[in-house]
């Protein structure tokens, strides 16, 4: 059973920092890809980066990039991202998200608050 505990989320102010952690269940090694999504009050649930465990590609979206950093610690099956220059509208419920190789399977944490705002 995968399970994902994220944590890190918080009021910041406009320009201020946060990082933001997950805590994976499993063997990192056993998952394609790891990434955090965000959803915004009535919309969709978008991606803000992610990172591909074979080689340690990342993707970013274009409202994040040169802000945000995505980043991993195997040994300890962690996910970390790293939000520098926050803006009202990063405001938003982030989720920490696990690939399973083999299965494809998608796994989710259960979220956490980020509010941008002075």
């Amino acid at each position: 059973q995968v399970q994902l505990v994220e944590s890190g989320g918080g009021l910041v102010q406009p320009g201020g920092s946060l990082n933001l952690v997950c805590v994976v269940s499993g063997n990192a090694f056993s998952f394609y890809s790891m990434g955090w999504f965000r959803q915004a009050q009535g919309k969709q649930r978008e991606l803000v980066a992610r990172i591909a465990t074979s080689d340690g590609t990342t993707d970013f979206a274009d409202s994040v990039k040169g802000r945000f950093t995505i980043s991993r610690n195997n040994a300890k099956n962690t996910l970390y991202l790293r939000m520098n220059s926050l803006k009202p509208e990063d405001t938003a419920v982030y989720y920490c998200n696990v690939v399973q190789i083999g299965t494809w399977e998608d796994y989710w944490g259960q979220g956490t608050q980020v509010t941008v705002s002075s």
